[in-house]
């Protein structure tokens, strides 16, 4: 195993838990590490942060208000339902337009529609996409995904977006439960809370579209429960109820924001040369095309009121 790969991945990964990272450097040197070296532990690497990525959220759980997570869950149902299907109808039909397979292009519209890599491997399972399509849909949307971290929220404050419109928005047009997160994080307290809310309660999602996918494709595989998203909601009845208990609840939810910013390094590590030949220019073209118009779309509609909390 190469030392100085090693050695650059451990100090780089130490700097990700230090205050002088934020989620969007520590996904930017994620990237540059991914796209300069070898890496030394891909595989561990991508185990580690799917792990950490649902502890963290639900650390981030115990900040957050039981009745305001579901006041902005219940708000959000109709808005989740719409833009599902309209990111689903879309993307099948840029899939064909752009001449993507059709098993890479449904992939690539669930995480769109969805939460990204996540929903991918759920439906992908069910789908019995081979590592190819996998490889192709995952490198999509992460590559994607880490741009929409980097650039939402200089969007959202050059646009002038208050916190609540920015977390809607990046709930609704970000791929991937990670980088919403990190965007609410820089965004601000308010925007963390709707982010993380709306994009969990998206998630949810993935239970009827990968057993509606299952049926139609007459797969055995059994459909998994994303239990940490209850663990989410058992932690902000523990914040909200257990009064005494605040002092224990901020240090718990500052440690998922810290764990948060090693994920998105861990997770930008996995973005490397070879993921972006292996993507290919077609299927990033139905990618890129999809979520601007979801993005475009969906911010036009929060500016206009027509979407609220």
């Amino acid at each position: 195993m190469p030392v100085l790969e090693c050695v650059v991945f451990v100090l780089a990964l130490i700097w990700s838990l230090t205050p002088w990272a934020s989620p969007a450097t520590a996904l930017a040197a994620g990237i540059v590490f991914g796209m300069t070296f070898t890496h030394p532990f891909r595989k561990q690497s991508q185990q580690a942060s799917k792990i950490l990525l649902q502890v963290c959220v639900v650390g981030l759980g115990f900040g957050m208000s039981l009745l305001e997570v579901v006041r902005v869950g219940k708000s959000g149902f109709l808005y989740t339902l719409l833009g599902i299907t309209f990111s689903l109808v879309v993307g099948m039909l840029l899939g064909r337009l752009f001449s993507v397979h059709s098993t890479n292009a449904f992939l690539v519209s669930v995480g769109t529609a969805i939460c990204g890599g996540s929903a991918i491997a759920a439906v992908g399972k069910v789908m019995d996409a081979n590592d190819d399509h996998m490889a192709v849909s995952l490198g999509t949307v992460f590559i994607l995904n880490a741009v929409g971290l980097m650039i939402f929220p200089p969007i959202g404050s050059s646009l002038g977006l208050s916190q609540t419109q920015f977390g809607l928005w990046a709930a609704l047009a970000i791929h991937d439960t990670s980088s919403v997160v990190g965007a609410g994080v820089k965004y601000g307290a308010v925007a963390l809370a709707v982010a993380t809310t709306v994009k969990l309660a998206r998630a949810l999602w993935i239970l009827p579209v990968s057993a509606a996918t299952a049926a139609v494709r007459h797969s055995k595989n059994r459909v998994q429960f994303p239990w940490f998203i209850l663990f989410f909601i058992l932690a902000a009845v523990f914040n909200t109820y257990v009064g005494q208990a605040g002092h224990v609840c901020h240090q718990l939810a500052n440690l998922g924001k810290i764990g948060l910013t090693a994920t998105l390094f861990l997770i930008g590590t996995g973005i490397s040369r070879s993921t972006l030949r292996a993507v290919g220019v077609r299927p990033l073209a139905q990618g890129l095309a999809l979520w601007i118009v979801v993005a475009s779309l969906s911010l036009f509609l929060i500016q206009r009121g027509l979407i609220s909390l």
